[in-house]
């Protein structure tokens, strides 16, 4: 059997952190009502999000439409310029880049804590970004609207 190509896979790692976000935001958290749960559903958004556009990505650059560059900040480039062709309007990129950019900073974060049922997550200049469920859910939408797009494309064109 052939092998699937590099932006199925992409799309199936995707679907799995997708659906491991979605468990844990609706079933596991309102369960355990543990606040630091919310981070590691940020890093499961920011999964699928990573696998959704190296998929879009892969399929592009397999059907020889764009060229593929060793530094991610060229591909995301691309991927931004790919956007209004799979139906991914401003505000959602914007949602995109949001999740990437609090995933950085959860990443580099010194210092974060829980108050009043928001993740707090502090820089190293000591700003502070807040996560909390109401977000999370917001980016839950996003990025399954933004899977559904992506799918939807690479099925449907060769």
């Amino acid at each position: 059997m052939a092998e699937p190509e590099k932006f199925i896979l992409s799309l199936e790692k995707a679907t799995r952190s997708l659906k491991m976000a979605d468990h844990l935001t609706y079933m596991t958290f309102p369960l355990l009502k543990e606040n630091r749960l919310l981070l590691k559903i940020l890093d499961e958004l920011h999964n699928s999000v990573i696998n959704i556009i190296n998929a879009i990505l892969q399929y592009e650059y397999t059907y020889k439409r764009i060229p593929l560059y060793k530094d991610a900040k060229e591909n995301f480039k691309t991927f931004k310029e790919l956007a209004e062709r799979y139906k991914i309007n401003p505000e959602q990129l914007n949602k995109i880049i949001e999740i990437l950019k609090l995933e950085e900073s959860h990443k580099k974060s010194p210092f974060e804590f829980v108050r009043n049922n928001k993740v707090v997550i502090m820089s190293d200049n000591l700003k502070t970004t807040t996560l909390t469920s109401g977000k999370i859910k917001e980016y839950l939408l996003e990025v399954k609207d933004l899977l559904r797009k992506a799918n939807l494309m690479i099925s449907s064109n060769p």
